[in-house]
């Protein structure tokens, strides 16, 4: 499996809804890693609006189609998809994305889906977006988000996810770095105090992990949460062996 851990690996485009990013490498990465004419899937975080989720297949097939990648297929697995449909059309794949959304959602789907076994021995890319790059972790470390989570005693910060990789990626970093949810801010109250003990690696969009071949390398500038402590890890352009 090649595996990209994503903040967002979507950049602005004149004619078309996003292309891929360029930065850091990234287009030019995935491009390397599928076949001319790859065979794609996407999961969704919220199985049941199938509308958006319709667009958003669209969306990243077309910006396959600008990479120089046309998918031979590409369509959208969400809650209208039997569970054997869902891991046929896996086990078929090329690319398989996991979409952003709201990571305990999509966790408690992909549990549902039995998503972990489909992806068994998966030998194609594996693409996580934002929520998707979280639960590709075991565990998750579902950072609170929507109001009444971080007040809520019963909330669960850390989920069973689909154990692809041990890296605990927090994306999106520079719109929430001075969020605040239920009066905490979300850094200094939040995650940073519940990193004792665990490894966190902050994200701005742009930023990347490449996992292969048993090595992981983060791509771009991110910030290190460790034990009660952040520091700057990368900067900009640059890139690290983890």
């Amino acid at each position: 499996m090649r595996l990209f851990l994503t903040s967002s690996p979507c950049a602005d485009a004149e004619e078309l809804p996003f292309v891929y990013r360029e930065e850091n490498g990234f287009a030019e990465r995935l491009r390397e890693r599928l076949p001319e004419r790859p065979r794609g899937v996407m999961l969704a975080a919220y199985p049941e609006e199938h509308e958006h989720n319709d667009g958003m297949a669209e969306d990243f097939a077309l910006a396959l189609e600008a990479l120089g990648c046309p998918p031979e297929d590409f369509r959208m697995l969400d809650g209208r998809c039997r569970l054997s449909e869902i891991h046929g059309a896996v086990r078929r794949s090329d690319l398989v994305i996991l979409s952003g959304g709201h990571v305990p959602t999509q966790n408690r789907w992909f549990h549902k889906i039995r998503l972990a076994s489909a992806l068994k021995d998966y030998p194609g890319v594996v693409m996580g977006i934002s929520a998707g790059t979280m639960n590709c972790c075991d565990p998750v470390y579902a950072q609170p988000e929507e109001p009444g989570e971080a007040a809520d005693p019963a909330y669960r910060r850390f989920l069973p996810g689909l154990g692809l990789t041990r890296i605990m990626v927090l994306p999106h970093y520079q719109q929430v770095r001075d969020n605040r949810v239920d009066g905490l801010h979300l850094f200094d109250d939040l995650t940073i105090p519940d990193s004792r003990g665990r490894t966190f690696y902050a994200l701005p969009d742009g930023s990347y992990v490449l996992q292969e071949d048993g090595r992981a390398l983060l791509c771009g500038e991110a910030w290190l949460i460790r034990d009660g402590v952040m520091t700057a890890f990368t900067q900009p352009g640059e890139e690290r062996i983890l």
